[in-house]
C-alpha cells in the first residue's frame, strides 16, 4: 500500500512546511557561493562547504571543497590522487592514467567508479544509472571545473541513500565581466600525451556564458594503452531580475581508449608495463544536460527546479577470458578467435524541486529545507555478440542463426520517487541541530533473454520497494573558527543491475541478491586557529553495511553473493601547518606542511553463506572487507610565492585483499589475491605572470615505484592492474 500512495503524496507533503513559519526578513541574508581565500587574500586549495549554501544545508556535515583555481595537481589527466590530496580517508583506484574515470571511495566502501557517491554535475546526476547502474563512466574536464564538493554519506541525506555521500563537480560559469574573454592551455607529457583545452565566456548584461572544446590523447604507459577523449560544453545564464535567474547547460564526451587487460601476478612482478591483451577497446560516447531555474521571492526564501538528463552508451570489444587463456591465432581458423561486442545504452530524464525558508526560532535564525524529486531510467543491455577477428576498434557483429545480433539482450528501467526534509535549528549562539528524512519510492523492472535459446528467456520482473531514511546532525562552535560536529543517518543501496548479470569474465553471480542497507555516523573537530595558521579537521567515523555484496574465490573462481553484514569505523584525520602565516613581513609567502591520515577497521561482521568456503564449518566473520585499505597517509609541502606555487606530495596506501575470503596466494586467473601496501611521490608546480599566463610542470610518480591498487574479474581485463609509472608533463596557458 505505501509504495502506491508515496508518489502521489510527495508533491503535497513539500508545500506544507513554507505556509507555517514566520519570516524574518530584517536578519536573513542571502548566502552566496563559498570563498577560495584566506584572510590574507591568498589562494586556498581546499575549504569547508558553508552552512547553508543555495537551497542545501550543510551545518555540521563532514565535507570538503577542492578550488581547482588553487591546485597544483596534475589538471591534464585528472590525476585523483593529487586533486584529492587533502581529502582524509580517500582510496583511489588507479588502473589507467587517461583521467577518463574516476573511481574514489572513503571508510571501506569500494571505489569502482564511485558508484557508493552520488556522482553530479553542478547538482545533476551524470552516472550511468543512479540506482540500477550508478557506475560513473564520465568524468568532468577538470580544466572546466570552479570546485569538487565531497559530503560524507551521514551528511548527504538530501541527495540520497548512497553509503558514500555526495559528490559534486562544480563548472564554471562564465570568465570575467568582459563580453569575451578566453582562455586555453595546452599540455605536452610522457608517452604522446597531449591535452588542448580551450574556452571563452563572458558577460553580456544578464546574460553570462561558458563553452570549450577539449581533447586529450596519449599512447599509455602500458602496452596497448592508447587513449582518446573528446569534450565539448557549453553553460549559458540569464538574470531575467533580481529574483529569477535560468541555466541551461549541455556536454558531449566522446572517448575510445585500448584496454592493456589485467596480468598474472608473475608478469606484474617482472614487466608491469607489460600488456597481454591487444585487441580489446571501450568506448563511452556521453551526453548530459540540464535546465536549472533559480527563485528568490524574498531574502529569507529560494527555491531550485532543475531538470536533467542523459543519453549515453557504453561498448566493449575484446577478447574477455581470463588472463591464463592466451589471446592467440587459432590453428582452425587460421586467424585469432573472434571478439566478444557488449554496448550499453543509458536514457536517464529526473526532476528536482528544492527550496529553503529562513525563519526566527527562540530568538535566532533556523531554516527548513525541502525537496522532491521524479526520476525515471532505461538502460538497454546488449551482450555476447560474435564481433570481429580483427585487432583495430570495431563493434561490427555477425548475426547469430537464429538471426538475433546478440546472444544476450536485457532491458532494465527504473522510476523513483523521493522526498526529502531537514531544518537547521538553532539553539542559542553556539550550538545548532539539524533532522532530516528521507522517503523513496523504487520501481526496477526488467525483461529479455540472457541465451537466445527458449530456456533463456527472462520471466518480466518488477520490484516495488518503499522506505523511509532518518539522520540528525548537530554542530557546536567552540570559536568563531572551529567547532565540533557529529552526524547520523541511514543508508540503501539497491542490487545494481550488473550485480545481477555476469560480465563477460570469470566471474559467477548469485541470482539471489538482496538489497544493502545500514548507517552511516561521524563525530569530529574541525576548524582554523590562529590566524588559519593552523588548520584541522579531526574525526571518527561508523559505518555498518548490512546485506553485504562482496566476491569470494570458490573452486578458483570469483563468486559475487550477499556475505553477510560488515562494519568499518575509524579515524580520518587532516592537519595543515603554515608558519608563514603568523609573519607580517611574509604575507606574501606560503610554506604549509600538510598531511591527512585514515585508519579503517573494516571487517565482516556477520557471515551467511559457510557452505561456499572449501570448509562449511569456517567463517568469514572477522575478516577483513576487500578493497579497504587499513592504512592511508598522504602528506607533503605546500610552497607559495607570489605566482609561484608547488607541491610535493607523499602517498601512502596500505595492503588489501581482494576478496572477502582474505586470500593471500592469487589465484591462477590473478583475480583474487592480497594487493601490498605501496608508496608514490608527486611533484607538481604552477607559475602565473601578468595576470594572465601559466606555466605547469610535474613528475607523477617520482621514485617509479611499482604498484596496483586493483585486481579485475571482468573490464577492463581480468587479473592485476598496475599503476602507472613515471610519467611528465608540461602546460602553457593563457588567459585573455
Amino acid at each position: 500500500m505505501m509504495s502506491k500512495v508515496l508518489p502521489y503524496v510527495f508533491s503535497i507533503i513539500l508545500s506544507l512546511p513554507f505556509l507555517t513559519f514566520s519570516q524574518d526578513t530584517s536578519r536573513v541574508k542571502t548566502v552566496q557561493d563559498i570563498y577560495v581565500r584566506d584572510i590574507l587574500g591568498r589562494s586556498v586549495d581546499m575549504s569547508r562547504l558553508p552552512s547553508i549554501q543555495g537551497t542545501d544545508i550543510f551545518s555540521g556535515k563532514k565535507n570538503e571543497v577542492i578550488s581547482i583555481g588553487a591546485s597544483t595537481a596534475d589538471l591534464s589527466t585528472n590525476n585523483s590522487r593529487q586533486l584529492f590530496g587533502k581529502v582524509p580517508g580517500l582510496s583511489v583506484w588507479e588502473n589507467d592514467g587517461s583521467g577518463i574515470q574516476t573511481g574514489i571511495a572513503t571508510r571501506g566502501l569500494s571505489p569502482n567508479r564511485s558508484w557508493e557517491f552520488n556522482v553530479r554535475q553542478n547538482g545533476c546526476d551524470i552516472s550511468s544509472e543512479a540506482f540500477g547502474y550508478p557506475e560513473a563512466y564520465y568524468t568532468p574536464t577538470t580544466e572546466s571545473l570552479e570546485k569538487i564538493e565531497l559530503v560524507r554519506g551521514a551528511g548527504a541525506l538530501q541527495y540520497g541513500p548512497q553509503f558514500g555521500g555526495l559528490l559534486n563537480y562544480v563548472t564554471k560559469k562564465y570568465l570575467g565581466n568582459k563580453p569575451i574573454s578566453i582562455e586555453s592551455s595546452q599540455t605536452m607529457g610522457s608517452y604522446g600525451m597531449f591535452n588542448a583545452y580551450n574556452a571563452i565566456g563572458g558577460k553580456i548584461k544578464k546574460f553570462s556564458y561558458y563553452a570549450f572544446i577539449h581533447h586529450r590523447g596519449a599512447q599509455g604507459w602500458r602496452e596497448n594503452s592508447q587513449y582518446r577523449t573528446q569534450t565539448g560544453s557549453i553553460s549559458m545564464t540569464y538574470n531575467f531580475s533580481s529574483k529569477w535567474q535560468l541555466v541551461g547547460e549541455y556536454t558531449h564526451m566522446n572517448q575510445i581508449s585500448q584496454q592493456a587487460g589485467g596480468l598474472s601476478d608473475v608478469d606484474f612482478a617482472f614487466n608491469p608495463s607489460k600488456s597481454s591483451r591487444e585487441r580489446n577497446w571501450f568506448t563511452t560516447p556521453w551526453n548530459t544536460g540540464s535546465l536549472q531555474l533559480h527563485y528568490i521571492p524574498s531574502s529569507s526564501t529560494r527555491f531550485t527546479l532543475k531538470t536533467f538528463g542523459i543519453a549515453a552508451q557504453r561498448s566493449t570489444v575484446g577478447f574477455n577470458k581470463a588472463i591464463n587463456i592466451a589471446d592467440t591465432i587459432n590453428t582452425l581458423l587460421g586467424t585469432y578467435n573472434p571478439r566478444q561486442v557488449d554496448t550499453d545504452q543509458y536514457q536517464n530524464f529526473g526532476i528536482e524541486l528544492r527550496g529553503i525558508h529562513n525563519y526566527k526560532f527562540l530568538g535566532q535564525r533556523s531554516a527548513f529545507s525541502a525537496g522532491l524529486r521524479a526520476y525515471q531510467g532505461q538502460t538497454i543491455r546488449h551482450q555476447k555478440g560474435i564481433g570481429t577477428t580483427g585487432s583495430d576498434f570495431d563493434l561490427t557483429i555477425s548475426e547469430l542463426q537464429d538471426g538475433k545480433s546478440f546472444k544476450a539482450n536485457l532491458n532494465f528501467y527504473t522510476k523513483n520517487f523521493a522526498f526529502f526534509t531537514e531544518n537547521l535549528f538553532k539553539i542559542g549562539e553556539k550550538l545548532s541541530i539539524t533532522p532530516g528524512m528521507r522517503l523513496e519510492w523504487l520501481r526496477a523492472t526488467a525483461n529479455g533473454y540472457i541465451n537466445p535459446s527458449s530456456t533463456g528467456q527472462l520471466t518480466p520482473q518488477q520490484r516495488d520497494r518503499a522506505f523511509v531514511l532518518l539522520g540528525i546532525g548537530a554542530e557546536y562552535a567552540l570559536t568563531p573558527t572551529s567547532n565540533f560536529y557529529a552526524n547520523y543517518s541511514q543508508g540503501y543501496r539497491p542490487v545494481t543491475f550488473s550485480e545481477l548479470t555476469p560480465a563477460a569474465t570469470t566471474d559467477v553471480i548469485d541470482p539471489n541478491l538482496k538489497d544493502a542497507k545500514g548507517y552511516n555516523a561521524d563525530f569530529g573537530f574541525r576548524g582554523a586557529l590562529f590566524q588559519n595558521a593552523l588548520k584541522f579537521d579531526v574525526g571518527l567515523f561508523r559505518l555498518f553495511y548490512d546485506n553485504r555484496i562482496g566476491t569470494i574465490s570458490v573452486n578458483n573462481a570469483a563468486y559475487r553473493t550477499n556475505i553477510g553484514a560488515s562494519l568499518s569505523q575509524g579515524v580520518e584525520s587532516y592537519i595543515e601547518l603554515d608558519v608563514l602565516k603568523l609573519l607580517p613581513n611574509f604575507s606574501a609567502w606560503s610554506a604549509a606542511i600538510f598531511g591527512n591520515y585514515s585508519f579503517v577497521d573494516a571487517r565482516y561482521t556477520r557471515w551467511d553463506n559457510p557452505a561456499l568456503v572449501n570448509d562449511p564449518n569456517a567463517t568469514l566473520v572477522g575478516k577483513r572487507v576487500e578493497n579497504a585499505p587499513k592504512n592511508i597517509l598522504r602528506t607533503g609541502l605546500n610552497l607559495k610565492y607570489r605566482g609561484f606555487s608547488s607541491t610535493f606530495q607523499y602517498n601512502y596506501v596500505g595492503a588489501v585483499f581482494t576478496d572477502a575470503a582474505n586470500s593471500i596466494a592469487p589465484n591462477a586467473t590473478a583475480t583474487t589475491g592480497q594487493l601490498p601496501a605501496y608508496h608514490v611521490l608527486d611533484f607538481n608546480m604552477t607559475y602565473e605572470w601578468a595576470g594572465a599566463y601559466q606555466f605547469r610542470a610535474g613528475v607523477n610518480n617520482l621514485t617509479n615505484e611499482v604498484y596496483a591498487t586493483r585486481r579485475s574479474g571482468g573490464y577492463p581485463g581480468p587479473g592485476i592492474l598496475p599503476g602507472n609509472g613515471r610519467t611528465f608533463y608540461l602546460t602553457i596557458g593563457v588567459k585573455l
